[in-house]
């Protein structure tokens, strides 16, 4: 009699422990993820740049029919930024200068995005050869990305725990090491949006300028990493009505062009059209085509312009100027 006691009960807490096996928890998820019809969520997003690290604090909406907010806010500067998806297109909000960017972009369905759920699952879901482990208090999924512009992005860990609820994501390059981490704080699968939640005058209305504006550059910046053979052969300054333009031309094996410029308020909300990608360039959202890539880093808005340097040189030379302006 005891021992069928000890049966039941051992029986019990596998059950009680673990709800799916390993084969199931899959088509579990895969059922979860794509009835969805909207959510909320929350978290922290790090991203790392060799030996510099970048923390955002993460809010996330969605809404069927192709509405999304994404708000990142850098956790060293409290400076935010917003990209939103609606019917007028795909948009990178700026609110302390009273900027908006339009993209020409397919955003969030032509990359791997770390905070938005379906895109996580779907790099799952396409990968044939994917992995699924046991852990502790939960799954373990691992899969390939697909980030187009960064071909150094190759996998991806997902964490679910026993309800099949997305703890964590971390993203690795070809050496296994990680490059951005997602942690998830609150993830609410219920919740229902207005349209107007996801409106671009809605989100930038009420939102706090910067007070002041830097009137000259306090001093140039120069890229702390440069192809091989390139060198710095002309610097020009320019006095503009509201602050400086700096021009550095690079020549060499691999030419290419720096523009640094004083950022400044828009009295009016200032709509810009874009041509590319919106990218993590360190500490902001910039925007990443085949030949430039441009961004906004602590007031100096900065364009980097080259038809010779490949994508993950121009990149490199982007992340290097970054971490150059954030030291100073």
């Amino acid at each position: 009699m005891k021992k069928i006691i000890f049966v039941i009960l051992c029986c019990f807490l596998v059950v009680g422990c673990g709800k799916y096996n390993e084969k199931d928890a899959y088509k579990e998820l895969d059922k979860k993820i794509s009835e969805l019809t909207s959510y909320h969520l929350t978290g922290e997003l790090l991203i790392y740049r060799g030996e510099d690290s970048y923390t955002y604090n993460v809010d996330v909406a969605y809404q069927e029919e192709d509405y999304y907010r994404v708000s990142l806010i850098n956790k060293v500067n409290n400076h935010e930024q917003i990209i939103l998806r609606n019917q007028d297109g795909v948009f990178v909000l700026t609110p302390s200068l009273n900027k908006s960017f339009k993209f020409q972009s397919d955003w969030p369905y032509n990359n791997s995005q770390i905070y938005l759920l379906e895109r996580i699952f779907t790099d799952l879901k396409k990968d044939d050869n994917k992995k699924l482990e046991k852990a502790d208090k939960g799954y373990i999924f691992t899969s390939k990305v697909n980030y187009s512009n960064n071909a150094d992005l190759v996998t991806q860990k997902v964490y679910v725990d026993e309800k099949l609820q997305i703890q964590k994501v971390e993203i690795f390059n070809n050496n296994n090491s990680i490059e951005m981490s997602m942690s998830f704080s609150n993830i609410d699968e219920k919740k229902e949006f207005d349209k107007e939640y996801f409106s671009l005058e809605k989100n930038m209305d009420g939102k706090e300028t910067t007070k002041t504006t830097m009137s000259t550059l306090d001093s140039v910046v120069y890229p702390m990493y440069m192809p091989n053979n390139t060198y710095l052969t002309s610097q020009d300054k320019v006095k503009l009505d509201s602050g400086e333009r700096v021009i550095l031309n690079f020549d060499g094996d691999s030419p290419f062009m720096l523009v640094e410029e004083t950022a400044t308020v828009s009295k009016e909300l200032e709509t810009n059209i874009v041509y590319g990608e919106p990218y993590h360039i360190s500490d902001t959202i910039g925007a990443v085509t085949d030949y430039s890539i441009s961004w906004t880093s602590n007031g100096v808005e900065y364009s980097l312009v080259s038809e010779n340097l490949k994508l993950e040189e121009m990149l490199s030379v982007a992340e290097s100027i970054s971490v150059s302006a954030i030291a100073k």
